[in-house]
């Protein structure tokens, strides 16, 4: 049996204050990526990045917890109103879906746990109603209660805890679209619920974040609890045990009321009882520092002081503590952008901001997610103390609508929806190799759709916009790619340093790059043309050992735009590049044959070769050319496919013209095709039929195509892809994708008999699949003529918005 190996997952993770989570007791970090949950453990040396995607939610994952104290148990919740609950296979070391709740009415947006007591946890939904629950000797949860939230209100936050004094009775802490903070309270009885016993007032906007934390190691100390709120600032609240008030509560400035008119600083004591105890809850403290909403809050103890992590829409993340002398709340370390270094509201900005921020269990290392589904990176430098970033993880958080190899292999593109095109390779360095993105020289304005490579330093990319975009690879990526990943681009000499996007524009201007020491001339603001003066490449941005920083990726390693191609109506549907780099085929949406046409622009003047090519009616899905670029194959979604020939006359090379046309290729509309390694005699067709079919020229006088095989499927199959050469048996490995996010591999006999069989394959990690549908695969182009045992490596794009990469090993023949 084949052994297939993850040796890259890549997915962005979701844009929401409660979509991750870091376990204190093993170090993993689980993060909502669309539909999956993905894990990552962002301290592992060798920078792996994520190493297992959990499949099961048919929605958006909106919030991610560990139950504290018990080892790899895990619950998640999604927009498909479910909250699953996951639990770690101890010999596999991978997790698997024990119990699915499906009880709330609506998304579910929150979770809260204990980190006292493991075997209680609240969810919160978009019903407005919160949900206890209780877990067994089996960690198989029951419901225990169900909270109305009156008024109506849909919680965003929930922070739940046990009271101080080593009582097993609980607070919950829950607030959301509205500006009050609701306080539950339960007695230590079995039969005991939460009822509500106090709202705290004060915030002014809607509050994203509540977190709960012990004064002290002291189990009797007083609890502090954090709210962060849409209205920039976060105020902290004392829960004390007593009929006496604690001292009074120290403002973040005692002469705050002066410059904050109508701010509500009281100190109004809300008491209620639990288990005949009096307690008391008061405000205690107001931060400011924050300049737009602040997302996320996050606590940690060392010695026995508290600090306090905050992520905020100002693209920082911010740490604070309180004064030794004064009590008083002051920032001590930010991280992420200064005001003054953001630069203009561009693509190539952050704006958006930072939507949560984790500590990790030794509170040496805080990471944040970022407006790109990006995990930025910083540890502790105790000998400077200070912060420094490190590799943190990116991915696409859209789906991934198209990949593309380098010519070489050298590296793997991807371009998705979510407007940015991305450059994938190797770090390599010692003994240690891992993927990383390496370059994002695309960030687009509209959805992108589908990408092809022109060579080892060029790609060209289609998007809705209606035209194709060239690009050329800048010096400072090429000398970069050198560095860390070992190859490097043909006529490095000849390529400009780096790019950069005008405030206004859509294309990537070539730019020289800035010596460090040179000042930067401001241009005017209200110019079109003018550069983001934040994307000024200095020499020595990208002179790095190690693959480049998020804030590096959005601003410095564009690409610069060599060209446009214009001619089709609507959204670019399909495009190809000839194998020797000189043709481009592209194709658009259609509902007629005056749309449907395939137009061919040579590389050399980038001139469209006229007339277009015509035998489709509608969208054609998919172009390919032949391995010696003798035939170009389209398919489309009137359920067509077509052969076009090249012309064999010297003088006219670049013309095209229709040798063959079957109108019924699949019953249903074809969404994929590819060329075997066979120099145009044999393809396959991917329809929505749920079937592949492999066709070959017969050798007759008439030389048409013949279906000779066909591959059935359980879904509808969206791609397929052929391997770039032959076996010396005169095999080949065929991949197929479905709708159903599944991938097989066949060995098919291309050559003689066509024989199919199935590759089996044991796959590593617990979920191969993705999610969602298979968008497109690639296999790693393979050097012609290589007999010793070749490197199979296999590209999947999904819509659920994964990039992944897998090496498969086949058995040994022995």
């Amino acid at each position: 049996m084949a052994q297939a190996n993850a040796e890259y997952l890549a997915a962005g993770a979701n844009r929401h204050p409660s979509a991750a989570d870091w376990d204190v007791l093993s170090g993993l970090l689980a993060y909502g990526a669309d539909r999956n949950v993905a894990l990552w453990y962002p301290q592992d040396e060798s920078s792996k990045g994520v190493y297992s995607l959990l499949s099961g939610h048919t929605d958006i994952v909106n919030a991610v917890k560990f139950v504290p104290e018990l080892p790899g148990l895990l619950i998640s919740g999604s927009v498909d109103k479910t909250v699953k609950i996951w639990a770690k296979d101890q010999s596999s070391e991978q997790y698997t879906c024990i119990q699915t709740l499906s009880d709330h009415q609506s998304s579910i947006n929150c979770i809260g746990v204990s980190s006292r007591s493991p075997k209680i946890f609240v969810t919160g939904s978009a019903d407005s109603t919160v949900k206890v629950w209780a877990l067994d000797e089996q960690n198989v949860a029951s419901l225990q209660q169900t909270i109305s939230i009156t008024p109506r209100f849909f919680p965003l936050s929930l922070a739940l805890s046990n009271l101080a004094g080593g009582l097993d009775s609980y607070v919950l802490a829950v607030a959301g679209t509205k500006d009050i903070i609701q306080l539950y309270i339960r007695d230590s009885s079995k039969s005991s619920d939460f009822k509500l016993q106090a709202t705290l007032s004060g915030h002014e906007g809607w509050i994203r974040s509540l977190e709960f934390t012990q004064e002290s190691f002291d189990p009797k100390s007083d609890l502090i609890l954090a709210s962060a709120s849409q209205d920039k600032y976060i105020r902290l609240w004392r829960i004390h045990q007593g009929k006496e008030l604690p001292a009074a509560a120290a403002t973040a400035d005692p002469s705050l009321g002066a410059f904050l008119p109508g701010k509500s600083l009281s100190n109004k004591a809300h008491r209620f009882k639990a288990d005949k105890l009096d307690f008391s809850a008061t405000f205690e403290a107001l931060l400011l520092g924050h300049e737009d909403w602040i997302y996320s809050t996050r606590w940690r103890a060392t010695g026995g002081k508290l600090q306090l992590l905050s992520a905020s829409a100002d693209n920082s993340l911010a740490i604070w503590e309180p004064d030794e002398a004064t009590g008083v709340w002051i920032t001590i370390a930010r991280m992420g952008e200064i005001s003054a270094e953001k630069g203009s509201t561009t693509a190539t900005g952050s704006t958006g901001g930072f939507w949560t921020g984790l500590w990790s269990p030794s509170g040496e290392t805080v990471v944040c997610l970022g407006r790109t589904g990006c995990w930025r990176l910083w540890d502790h430098d105790s000998e400077a103390d200070r912060w420094i970033q490190g590799v943190g993880i990116s991915g696409h958080t859209q789906s991934v609508t198209g990949i593309a190899w380098s010519k070489g292999g050298d590296y793997l593109l991807s371009t998705s929806s979510d407007q940015t095109t991305r450059l994938h390779a190797k770090w390599k360095r010692d003994d240690l190799v891992s993927w990383h993105e390496m370059a994002r020289p695309q960030i687009h304005g509209y959805d992108l759709n589908c990408i092809d490579s022109l060579g080892a330093s060029k790609f060209v990319s289609g998007a809705d916009e209606k035209l194709l975009r060239v690009f050329n690879e800048p010096k400072a990526v090429a000398n970069m790619l050198s560095t860390l990943c070992g190859f490097s681009g043909s006529h490095v000499e000849d390529m400009p340093d780096a790019a950069n996007m005008p405030v206004l524009g859509l294309s990537n201007k070539a730019i020289e790059a800035v010596g460090d020491d040179e000042e930067v001339a401001q241009g005017n603001p209200k110019d079109r043309n003018a550069p983001d003066p934040a994307s000024i490449v200095r020499k020595s941005t990208l002179s790095q050992a190690h693959p480049p920083l998020e804030d590096q990726l959005s601003r410095h390693t564009l690409w610069p735009e060599i060209e446009k191609l214009y001619g089709h109506g609507y959204e670019i549907s399909a495009l190809a590049a000839s194998h020797d780099g000189t043709l481009v085929a592209t194709a658009c949406k259609a509902t007629s044959i005056d749309h449907a046409v395939i137009r061919i622009f040579e590389t050399d003047h980038w001139h469209e070769i006229k007339p277009p090519l015509t035998a489709h009616s509608l969208t054609v899905a998919r172009l390919r050319f032949s391995s010696d670029d003798r035939y170009l194959l389209s398919v489309g979604r009137d359920r067509q496919w077509a052969v076009f020939q090249r012309d064999e006359d010297e003088s006219r090379k670049t013309t095209y013209k229709l040798a063959e046309s079957n109108l019924k290729g699949h019953s249903r509309m074809i969404l994929d095709a590819a060329w075997a390694p066979t120099a145009g005699t044999v393809f396959a067709t991917a329809g929505r039929d749920k079937q592949v079919r492999i066709w070959a020229r017969e050798e007759a006088s008439t030389g048409g195509y013949v279906c000779k095989a066909t591959i059935a499927e359980d879904a509808p199959v969206t791609a397929v892809d052929f391997m770039n050469v032959c076996l010396p048996d005169g095999h080949t490995y065929l991949a197929v994708g479905t709708e159903a996010g599944r991938v097989r591999v066949y060995n098919v006999d291309v050559k003689k008999a066509f024989l199919v069989t199935e590759l089996e394959l044991e796959y590593r990690s617990l979920y191969p699949y993705s999610s969602k549908a298979v968008t497109q695969l690639g296999w790693k182009p393979i050097s012609r003529g290589k007999t010793e045992k070749v490197e199979m490596d296999l590209a999947i794009a999904s819509e659920d918005s994964s990039l992944r990469v897998y090496s498969i090993d086949l058995p040994s023949s022995k």
